[in-house]
């Protein structure tokens, strides 16, 4: 194989001017899948992510520069916290010579559980997604978003039946702008909270029946769920505003029930 040519220079085509002067919202990658470690208080949680980074370009600018976007996330060897995070929004900024941006981060968050009566121990999954956004005049947005799988039982089955009511899996979304830290666990915590009862990874007979008496005791609407986290989520001050969502995969229906809330959080 012959030795690569030398080139003393090579044109730059993404940095030549573009005469039809549309400025374009985002431009950037996405799909990216890397490898990252979170920071959970004490503890360090690996996983897999996948990146989408944009910016935004101005009109008079033909192109950006794809691979710089990749050093940024090349660069990143600490475990992400929500300042860390933010700390690369802005170095990609940089990068890029760019004045607005964003990048979202979407990765399984594992949380070890421990069963309700047994005690045993297993891993439980939830979708997370984080996303630093830098607007005009350089204004940055945190947004955490989470997807817990939970149960919820039937209030009018429960009413009306002689025996038994039915019950299904749901999953409660919630979207956050958050101004000052707060786990995932944390928001984690408040779907859960706000179920008929959580779900577990690893049951026994015990926890079996505990779970399902106490969703029993506890049944709720898709319609509760979401306004008994709204009702959470006003009176986190670490909130801005959120947007709240509930899917019942119906067990006595071909078709799920849904609700959802927007509103504000208890940030002032």
């Amino acid at each position: 194989m012959n030795a690569p040519e030398r080139i003393s220079f090579l044109v730059d085509v993404q940095s030549q001017a573009d005469d039809r002067l549309l400025a374009i919202d985002a431009v950037g990658i996405k799909g990216v899948r890397h490898p990252v470690s979170i920071r959970a208080g004490a503890r360090v949680v690996p996983t897999v992510a996948t990146f989408s980074m944009t910016v935004g370009l101005p009109a008079a600018v033909k192109g950006t520069h794809m691979s710089r976007f990749l050093e940024c996330l090349q660069a990143q060897v600490h475990p992400f916290d929500q300042r860390a995070f933010k700390a690369m929004v802005f170095d990609m900024l940089d990068r890029l010579d760019a004045r607005t941006g964003c990048v979202e981060m979407r990765f399984p968050y594992f949380v070890r559980k421990t069963a309700p009566v047994s005690r045993v121990q297993s891993q439980l999954d939830y979708d997370v997604c984080w996303r630093g956004e830098v607007t005009t005049g350089g204004r940055h947005a945190f947004t955490m978003h989470v997807t817990v799988p939970a149960t919820s039982l039937c209030p009018c089955s429960k009413e009306i039946s002689a025996y038994g009511a039915h019950n299904q899996r749901s999953h409660i979304a919630i979207e956050a702008e958050i101004v000052q830290d707060i786990d995932i666990e944390e928001l984690i915590a408040i779907a859960e909270r706000s179920a008929s009862c959580e779900v577990y990874g690893l049951l026994k007979r015990p926890d079996e029946k505990y779970v399902t008496e106490r969703a029993y005791e506890n049944p709720k609407f898709v319609e509760d769920l979401v306004r008994d986290v709204a009702i959470a989520l006003q009176r986190q001050p670490r909130v801005a505003r959120y947007v709240v969502e509930a899917e019942n995969f119906e067990s006595i229906h071909n078709h799920s029930a849904c609700a959802r809330i927007a509103g504000q959080g208890g940030a002032r």
